[in-house]
């Protein structure tokens, strides 16, 4: 059974966390003030009620009527009060009425054995305790808004922060070594995010340093093979005709394809490659192209446009992407070249799940229906001859008819080159885009 999460962002967090704070703190303090003023409230309505009370008994001992309302042996008198005038001694008593407004009475005894009484409703102070508490109800909401919007401002650096980070650290991850997520964070406040921004660029440096390394170690290993290499071809052509010798001829010829392609891909790899850009026309150019390598390749020109561009790696990757298309795909061959955009598709199995997922990646053939011969390293060097060009290279495959109903069906595989509008200014201007479709 699948788990349900909840997804949000840390500025709403923050927020609910301060809001939830704020409403739990001006509830407790409501209630606090709300029963201390009460308290005080009725206390004072005690002192005024006896106070006014004592006054009456000295009138209705002097032989005067009772005043105010004031009775004697009152029947409402509440049991418990009677008891305490009756034993000669004066007291208070609040009663809650039915109207939700509490009764304060007062009862002294008086020298013949009866008991005055006095009692009126706590309607004024009952008034101002309803406004105390509109009011804190209102100062809660007020509290509450407030540190609502406290969370979001506070959140809402925060988000941006990380943001920013993650932002940086994308691009470092799409192989930009120039940048830093300490500087993309910023800010004058120093919390957190800075010691994450600095543990990521120590992680990015050390991972830079060692496939600098080991870049500078394959380009060493393949410039030392080229020398013996060469000595093999020199040798293998003095050998006497025969099975043997071809075999050794081709394997030797094999080995100086990869020793080359290999110095290639660690030159692209180095950022160092720069194009030497030309004005050609794309369709004119393709098509020579296209019929020099792959004769049998059919070439369509949907629109010509002039481009600006270098024609000797726009050549090695028209012919790498043949060369992949022969290699792996089947017949027939179809190019296409619609204003700065050239499409090359096979009618084979398509590219493999890891390739339209990942990119292409040296000494890795694909799949065993897509395997068998070669290195790996055709797509890698097309995919870095690209990026010299500022051009994008997608790859996506062609669905086979019914093919929704068989997983991984294909009817082809299409390798799409995007040029540039504009001249390329720097080595990968443009990322490389992997698409499925």
């Amino acid at each position: 059974m699948r788990r349900f999460t909840l997804r949000t962002g840390i500025r709403w967090k923050i927020t609910l966390a301060i809001a939830a704070v704020g409403a739990l703190v001006a509830v407790a303090l409501s209630l606090v003030v709300h029963s201390a003023a009460r308290v005080s409230m009725l206390e004072s309505a005690r002192d005024a009620q006896l106070a006014n009370v004592n006054v009456i008994a000295r009138f209705v001992e002097a032989g005067r009527k009772p005043a105010l309302g004031a009775k004697v042996n009152d029947p409402e008198l509440p049991a418990a009060l009677r008891e305490k005038a009756r034993s000669g001694r004066r007291g208070t008593y609040i009663q809650e009425s039915r109207k939700g407004v509490p009764e304060v009475w007062a009862a002294v005894p008086l020298g013949n054995g009866q008991v005055l009484s006095l009692h009126s409703e706590f309607k004024e102070s009952a008034n101002m305790v309803r406004d105390l508490d509109r009011a804190l109800v209102v100062g809660s909401i007020s509290v509450v808004v407030a540190g609502a919007a406290l969370g979001v401002l506070i959140g809402g650096q925060i988000s941006r922060r990380l943001r920013k980070a993650a932002a940086a650290a994308q691009r470092v991850a799409h192989g930009d070594p120039d940048v830093r997520v300490r500087d993309a964070v910023g800010g004058v406040v120093r919390d957190e995010t800075d010691d994450l921004a600095r543990a990521v660029d120590a992680m990015a440096d050390a991972l830079q340093e060692r496939l600098e390394a080991e870049r500078r170690v394959t380009a060493d290993i393949a410039h030392e093979l080229r020398t013996p290499v060469t000595g093999l071809l020199t040798a293998a052509e003095l050998l006497p005709p025969g099975r043997p010798t071809e075999l050794v001829r081709d394997r030797a010829q094999a080995m100086r394809v990869l020793v080359e392609d290999v110095l290639e891909v660690a030159r692209l790899d180095s950022a160092s490659e720069r194009a030497e850009l030309q004005d050609v026309a794309l369709g004119e150019f393709v098509s020579r192209r296209v019929t020099s390598l792959m004769p049998e390749a059919s070439v369509r020109v949907v629109a010509d446009e002039i481009v600006s561009t270098d024609p000797r790696r726009l050549e090695r990757i028209l012919g790498n992407l043949l060369a992949n298309a022969a290699r792996y795909g089947q017949p027939p061959v179809q190019v296409d070249i619609e204003g700065r955009v050239v499409r090359v598709r096979d009618h084979g199995p398509g590219f493999p799940e890891a390739l339209l997922r990942e990119g292409p990646s040296r000494f890795r053939t694909g799949s065993t229906d897509r395997a068998g011969v070669g290195h790996g390293l055709g797509l890698t060097i097309a995919e870095g001859q690209a990026r010299v060009l500022g051009a994008r290279l997608t790859f996506r495959n062609v669905a086979a008819p019914g093919g929704a109903d068989r997983e991984g069906a294909a009817a082809g595989a299409v390798a799409v080159l995007w040029l540039p509008e504009h001249a390329p200014t720097a080595t990968g201007s443009f990322p490389v885009i992997k698409v499925q479709g």
